[in-house]
């Protein structure tokens, strides 16, 4: 009891002290729980309207995927006749059958050429309006679609795009293009997470999205009274025979849930990861502020000894204090992850995806495991400082002599730390010099962690070294000033080491990121130059098929002089040797291809891959299947026949674009895949005519205004776009990464604070002889400013080493160009000084408010 009371006395007297280690605690708490929040949220979303919108029982073709997606290479989604719909109604067990139609193989415009699609990345979907839609839909204006020119909306992209009753859109498909007016808005009954929904009458539907009626994408089945789903789905396989894909409506929310699982696992393992740098780094914080709390209560421990207490007590007192700070930190980040989930929520409903907080999922594990992680995060950075206040003899303490100075211990601590930084960078060598990605990333990976640990180790040897070099750089020109603020953050390399060990962490991985990022934008854009011999590139975009009518109009350019079609299809290579290799990808191309892009090959001439019944094949696959020029490679197309192909050329792995394709010229795979069954165009290649190449331009563009779905991008576009995606990318990680450095910068502002309350009576000694408070807060800024800056040449170091190094297991991959982001790095640099200067505001002006006498007075 007696040290519980200690420890909260203690705690209660330095709560201000506490409370930037608090924060940093809460925002790492709230990170983790924020993040659990909005994935549980998300799941909740979808579950319930997977559930809401799946039938009783499913019957679907072979060929369709388990969550119903419609989307492929054809352009048209697989249909099964009329006739299933008929024997399904026979089952026992069902009380109706009915056959529906939809397909997300879709673009819809309005009026003026505008896509009608969401901004989350949800999809267009398109499809007959029936009544399991009925269920879940409600007609808030108008009416259901009755004819060919009617359709109805959903009411959020009713409202995204301010579309009303009688407006006109348009239906881009592989069939054509279909016109029809808005008859009717309907909302979901559930949550609509942001996918576009177009509904027609069924009949319609099939011919615009199909091309034909009497055939259905899946049929909706309900079952009579008193008979489960799984029974009949029982008996409706009994009847279908297993031709058909029949599934409970349990089944398709499992397989719908687990596709989204995929998704919400990566940006959720992700936020933690960045969650966890920030714990990382308020480890140091922790470490720092009870370092120096405890150095400041030497004399109060020395007394505590001095009566009876044992260093267990002492030791106890210490770590209850860090359990109140964990607590208090971990109880408000829970509360700040909520609304950490609803901030989430509303910046996804900005981009297009609909969340709501009607939905909002606290299981009771997330308030769990924040309060475990923050508690447990918080007592384990306290631990060393609490072992080292044991440590403090009675009289030691009593004589002022502070905690004790252990040389021993900074030598091993040297040694240890100057071991594990050349370990991590032997690792990091070998990975430079790796012949394989697969195994240089692992030397990556054990490289990265290895000097990052080996430097936070051995930071207040690096501290003692660098500030020196900092101060005679940046601090002596001003003077005394600048004299003592060096030897300020001289005094306790310790304590500079970890708070510049801090910012460290989150800028090495900044500069880590921009060093990989600049270099793949500068390899490829260098590929581009060297390997794309076309003026212009048009791409299927989200759609991933360019329907034939925007091929035509793109043929139809004056002045263009040639057009390039590539397509992709699913093959079952045979080689020589016998062996099978499954689901393989033929593209086949037109053989001006071999003109738009110049593929590098390692034998044979990749322009003979386009003869008839031939084909290339890639470095890599050759060698394991024995292959050469002239070998014969059996092809099982998928929807077609087998072909026996030559193989005429040979293509180097060292590409970066198009790497590990095999080629066949179109004019072959037709010859074994029927026409209905053949794939339509994934991307086109255009070329200009001979000094047309601005007119061709603007002419393409304008041929293509009825697809906007598909861009029109020369080379300089398509260098823009990879810069731009790369960029974006990136912004979004040095968003997340600012969570670290926040918490770092919380760091420098307590040590500071607190070293200004560790130096009371010798600032005011020093304002006594004559230090204005002008030149205080100066020598207090100059101190911060040497701190960051010192943390920021060791992280962007570190960051860019292993930058460079990735980039050397890139290069085998292709991307050979190393660039380093200067700008990046000097404006992240001179950053770092500012940061400095904004840490020290606070604990500058307390500083120059001291009260001359009082603090000579200070015990």
């Amino acid at each position: 009891m007696t040290v519980l009371k200690t420890s909260m006395r203690n705690f209660f007297a330095h709560k201000g002290r506490m409370a930037l280690s608090a924060v940093a605690v809460l925002l790492s708490v709230a990170f983790v729980c924020g993040t659990l929040v909005f994935t549980d949220t998300m799941n909740t979303t979808f579950d319930k309207l997977f559930q809401a919108t799946a039938s009783d029982v499913t019957v679907g073709t072979k060929e369709s995927s388990d969550t119903g997606e419609t989307t492929s290479r054809t352009g048209k989604p697989p249909v099964l006749p009329a006739s299933v719909v008929t024997e399904v109604r026979k089952a026992e067990g069902v009380k109706s059958a009915e056959g529906a139609v939809f397909s997300t193989s879709v673009t819809v415009v309005n009026a003026d050429k505008d896509r009608l699609s969401p901004s989350s990345g949800a999809p267009t979907i398109v499809g007959g309006w029936n009544s399991n839609d009925a269920r879940t839909m409600k007609i808030t204006s108008g009416s259901a679609p009755a004819g060919p020119d009617q359709v109805m909306v959903d009411a959020d992209t009713a409202d995204k795009h301010h579309l009303k009753l009688g407006d006109e859109i348009g239906v881009i498909t592989v069939v054509g293009t279909h016109h029809a007016h808005v008859s009717g808005i309907a909302d979901f009954t559930v949550t609509n997470p942001g996918a576009a929904i177009f509904y027609l009458d069924t009949k319609t539907a099939q011919q615009a999205l199909i091309g034909k009626s009497g055939v259905y994408t899946e049929v909706h089945v309900t079952a009579a009274q008193g008979v489960s789903d799984e029974q009949l789905k029982k008996n409706v396989t009994a009847v279908l025979g297993h031709d058909y894909k029949v599934q409970t409506a349990k089944e398709v929310a499992e397989a719908n849930q687990k596709d989204l699982e995929s998704f919400l696992n990566v940006m959720k393992y992700a936020m933690l990861g960045f969650a966890g740098i920030a714990f990382l780094v308020g480890i140091f914080l922790i470490v720092n502020t009870f370092s120096m709390l405890v150095a400041q209560r030497t004399r109060e421990i020395g007394l505590m000894r001095a009566i009876g207490s044992s260093r267990k007590q002492v030791n106890r007192s210490v770590l209850v204090e860090a359990v109140l700070l964990g607590v208090v930190g971990s109880v408000l980040g829970v509360g700040a992850g909520v609304g950490v989930a609803v901030g989430l929520m509303k910046l996804m409903g900005q981009m297009g995806m609909n969340l709501s907080t009607d939905d909002l999922t606290v299981a009771w594990t997330t308030p769990a495991l924040g309060l475990v992680l923050g508690v447990v995060v918080t007592v384990l950075a306290a631990y060393l400082p609490a072992r080292r206040a044991g440590k403090i003899s009675p009289m030691a303490a009593l004589r002022e002599a502070g905690m004790p100075a252990d040389a021993k211990a900074g030598v091993v601590r040297a040694v240890i730390g100057l071991v594990l930084t050349g370990a991590g960078i032997a690792s990091l060598y070998v990975s430079a010099t790796a012949d394989a990605a697969k195994g240089g990333s692992a030397w990556l990976g054990l490289g990265i962690l290895l000097s990052l640990i080996g430097f936070v180790v051995i930071g207040p040897l690096v501290a003692s070294v660098l500030v020196r070099v900092l101060g005679a750089v940046m601090l002596r020109i001003f003077g005394p000033v600048g004299r003592m603020a060096e030897r300020n953050a001289l005094r306790n390399p310790r304590r500079t080491g970890a708070t510049g060990a801090a910012l460290m962490i989150g800028l090495a991985l900044v500069a880590c990121l921009s060093v990989v990022g600049s270099s793949m934008v500068a390899s490829a854009t260098d590929e581009l130059d060297k390997s794309v011999g076309t003026d212009f590139i048009i791409d299927s975009g989200s759609t991933g098929v360019i329907v034939p009518q925007a091929v035509q109009a793109a043929k139809s350019v004056p002045e263009i002089a040639r057009v390039t079609e590539y397509r992709v299809l699913d093959a079952d290579l045979t080689t020589p040797d016998g062996t099978v290799v499954k689901k393989e990808t033929i593209n086949a191309a037109d053989p001006t291809f071999a003109q738009d892009l110049r593929t590098k090959t390692v034998s044979g001439d990749i322009a003979d891959a386009y003869r008839p019944d031939s084909m290339s094949v890639f470095e890599g696959f050759a060698k394991d299947h024995g292959l050469e020029l002239g070998s014969t490679v059996t092809v099982d197309f998928k929807d077609g026949r087998t072909a026996k192909l030559t193989v005429r050329a040979i293509t180097s792995d060292e590409a970066v674009m198009d790497k590990g394709a095999m080629y066949a010229s179109i004019a072959t795979v037709a010859k074994y895949v029927p026409a209905d069954k053949m794939p339509q165009d994934l991307m086109l290649f255009a070329m200009a005519k001979e000094g047309q190449q601005d007119t061709a331009y603007k002419s393409l563009k304008a041929a293509l205004h009825d697809y906007p779905q598909y861009p029109v991008r020369d080379q300089t576009d398509y260098k823009k776009e990879l810069k731009d995606q790369i960029g974006q990318m990136l912004n979004m990680i040095y968003g997340l990464l600012a969570l670290a450095i926040i918490v770092a910068i919380l760091g420098v502002v307590n040590t500071l604070a607190l070293s200004v309350v560790e130096r009371t009576r010798e600032i005011g000694l020093m304002r006594a002889i004559g230090l204005s408070r002008r030149q205080l807060r100066r020598m207090i800024r100059l101190e911060s400013v040497v701190i960051a800056v010192f943390g920021a040449l060791l992280g962007l170091g570190l960051g860019i080493g292993w930058g460079a190094t990735a980039q050397k297991l890139l290069a085998l991959e292709g991307f050979k160009v190393l660039e380093i982001p200067w700008p990046t790095i000097i404006g992240v640099f001179i950053g770092s000084a500012f940061v400095g200067l904004f840490a020290a505001l606070v604990p500058a002006f307390r500083a120059g408010r001291m009260n001359v006498l009082n603090a000579i007075a200070t015990d």
